[in-house]
């Protein structure tokens, strides 16, 4: 595996060092900006959303905090789609500006190298950099937001559980704060029940005892071995007893339900694709245009790298009588006309008065137009 990845790291190196200067000089201003504005984002959206998140899980649904934090590791990518367009848009205007306030972009002219010709290295970073953006979406988030909701189930599962204690009872409350049921163990020892009895008096005809002598927890609940259960009205007579070897309650998986719904980042596009298809006929046209908008949306989203790329350039070439930075200024102007429109056209979707793939293509064709229009007016016209 060692070897390997020093071999492409080789040939990485071979094909970069056969680039020309120009090449090589304006990737490695692109590259450290891109850096800079991965951190810079990443923390900001970590700030404002994830870590809300992070509070909420540990104050709400009572998550330990290294699980929690573990969460939030694996939301990492989900949040790195969204910052890799902005830090290329934020790398390409920055880079160019600089270029333009040193007069280089001059200097280049007059050496007969054109602005077609320094915005191409530019161009291929973000091609680049929309494949990764792709491969993230498609093979890692999918994976990261499975394990994510996988730990939160089994913490949420795992805190009922009072290990090496004897005699205790617990209680399964619903959003009312009414008793569902009333779990009593003689003991717990190695996160198994002994001697366990479940009251549940959630069914308002009936009332349904457990006993058994042995519980533990599972994917779907907790797992009760050798009992019976003794079904009773609401005036004492016994309906039925029926005994059991193998019996599960779902104790605690209303909060997971709640907590991690089913999203379209746990499918990649081809699996989302047939989940809409075989869930069609089931689904609310709201959840379904939901889900049709997310589908075309894995596609558009990392396309809109190479989209502000592209509308990054032109603007961020400074007149010749500007001599401050303006490339920061224009990054996040930039950013907010992209995200006012992509608010615009998602809700529009979402409403179905535009088709869903409209709604996810949108703010991608208008910013792509724009920029093809004023990077030739930049490149040939002027």
């Amino acid at each position: 595996m060692y070897s390997k990845y020093k071999q492409l790291k080789a040939k990485l190196k071979e094909k970069y060092n056969s680039l020309s200067i120009l090449d090589r000089y304006i990737l490695k201003q692109l590259g450290d900006v891109f850096i800079l504005g991965v951190i810079i984002f990443t923390s900001i959206i970590f700030a404002s959303e994830t870590f809300t998140q992070l509070i909420k899980q540990i104050s709400l649904y009572g998550i330990p905090f290294h699980i929690a934090i573990m969460m939030i590791v694996l939301n990492l990518p989900q949040v790195f789609v969204l910052t890799i367009p902005i830090s290329t848009l934020f790398a390409t205007v920055m880079t160019v500006n600089d270029l333009s306030l040193k007069s280089e972009i001059t200097i280049f002219k007059a050496c007969g190298i054109s602005i077609e010709r320094v915005a191409r290295p530019i161009f291929c970073f973000a091609i680049v950099m929309t494949f990764v953006s792709f491969f993230i979406n498609e093979f890692i988030v999918p994976v990261a937001s499975v394990q994510s909701k996988s730990l939160a189930i089994y913490s949420l599962e795992q805190k009922h559980i009072p290990e090496n204690k004897m005699n205790f009872t617990i209680k399964d409350i619903d959003k009312d704060g009414k008793l569902k049921r009333l779990f009593y163990a003689q003991w717990c020892k190695d996160k198994t029940l002994n001697n366990v009895t479940v009251v549940d008096i959630s069914n308002p005809k009936n009332i349904q005892i457990v006993q058994a002598k042995k519980g533990t927890t599972s994917d779907y609940g907790w797992k009760f071995d050798n009992g019976v259960i003794y079904t009773i009205s609401k005036n004492g007579k016994v309906f039925n007893t029926s005994l059991f070897e193998e019996s599960n309650v779902s104790f605690g998986i209303g909060d997971v339900n709640e907590m991690v719904k089913e999203t379209t980042n746990e499918f990649n596009f081809f699996k989302l694709m047939k989940h809409i298809k075989k869930q069609k006929a089931h689904l609310e046209k709201k959840i379904r245009l939901e889900y049709e908008i997310n589908l075309f949306d894995k596609l558009a989203l990392p396309l809109t790298t190479f989209a502000l790329a592209v509308i990054g350039v032109p603007l961020a070439i400074t007149p010749p009588r500007v001599r401050y930075n303006r490339g920061f200024l224009f990054s996040i102007l930039i950013i907010f006309v992209y995200y006012v429109i992509r608010a615009l056209s998602l809700n529009l979707g979402a409403t179905g008065t535009i088709p869903p793939i409209l709604a996810a293509w949108l703010p991608v064709i208008t910013i792509m137009i724009v920029g093809s229009y004023l990077f030739y007016k930049k490149a040939y016209k002027i």
